[in-house]
């Protein structure tokens, strides 16, 4: 299976200088995140500086990473060598858990004549 570039991966409906030979359907890669309780209270401490809470970014950070890779199996496990129309989504399933998902159209694509 090889693995799909990044650079051909985008949020926009066509992938510039090339043309859509076959759409693969949807495609998606989730991971759901709970903070451990080191963490909230390292959150909470950094909440009373204020600014940027760096544990949670860095949270955030790994779930969009882990769920745009497993987008990216699941799009080349169908043959793609491109994602069109990515988009991400999260939502908080439980107190403190939240579920992180990348999501897209996976694609073969070929240069545009």
């Amino acid at each position: 299976m090889k693995k799909i570039d990044r650079s051909m991966v985008t949020t926009a409906n066509d992938l510039h200088g090339h043309r859509v030979a076959v759409s693969l359907g949807v495609v998606r890669g989730i991971t759901v995140r709970s903070r451990s309780v080191i963490g909230n209270i390292g959150a909470a401490l950094q909440t009373l500086i204020g600014g940027n809470i760096s544990l949670f970014a860095e949270l955030c950070e790994r779930a969009r990473s882990d769920a745009f890779e497993l987008m990216l199996d699941h799009a080349a496990q169908l043959g793609a060598n491109a994602v069109i129309g990515m988009r991400y989504d999260a939502n908080e399933i439980a107190q403190g858990v939240t579920e992180v998902l990348a999501y897209g159209t996976a694609v073969m694509v070929e240069p545009a004549r």
